[in-house]
């Protein structure tokens, strides 16, 4: 802090005894800041954004004043152009490259089974139906307006058909279960339906 003020007090007493005379001299000195001026901190702060401010200026100046010029300049050396059409180039064929096949594999064998049938054959037989099964119950669930709107879902694994969703009554999930068991190849239901008034 600057003092520009300072004052000094000096008191002078005199004591006189009947013996002896002392002289008693007492200084004081206030000093008191000086409040009109800017303090040092203040002044470091104010020339710290002054340099920002006119550092910011001179780039923003710097990073425009190019860009105009070549802007400026592009626009002067361009001529006027005519539009161009292009037409497109005929499409040629696709080319095709067909490789013979490997000589060392051999020609396929097709086995009939016997009479009789196997196992293989009726498990791809029981998928077949599955597959059949499923597609005839989807249908009517999606085409009948009764069943459409109920969001039932079915699944089916060797003829068995598994019924999931929920319905408002009863009457609704047996009318369900009704129209399974009358679809050829069903063999089993499994009811999962639940019943939940509304």
């Amino acid at each position: 802090m600057a003092y520009d003020e300072q004052q000094a007090r000096q008191s002078r007493v005199v004591v006189e005894t009947p013996t002896e005379k002392r002289e008693v001299v007492h200084s004081q000195t206030v000093r008191t800041p000086d409040n009109s001026g800017i303090s040092a901190g203040m002044v470091g702060v104010l020339v710290v954004v002054a340099i920002a401010l006119i550092t910011m200026l001179v780039l923003f100046w710097m990073s425009s004043q190019p860009a105009s010029d070549q802007n400026a300049n592009m626009v002067a050396q361009q001529p006027q152009q005519q539009p161009i059409i292009q037409q497109a180039p005929a499409q040629q064929p696709p080319v095709i490259i067909q490789q013979p096949a490997p000589v060392t594999q051999p020609a396929p064998i097709v086995i009939t089974p016997p009479a009789g049938g196997s196992t293989e054959s009726s498990a791809a037989n029981a998928a077949n139906n599955d597959a059949t099964i499923q597609l005839s119950i989807d249908k009517q669930l999606t085409d009948d307006p009764k069943f459409s709107s109920l969001g039932i879902t079915a699944t089916v694994m060797n003829g068995k058909v598994t019924l999931l969703g929920t319905v408002k009554t009863e009457s609704s999930k047996s009318d369900v279960e009704k129209m399974v068991r009358r679809t050829k190849g069903v063999k089993d239901i499994d009811n999962q339906i639940s019943v939940i008034p509304g």
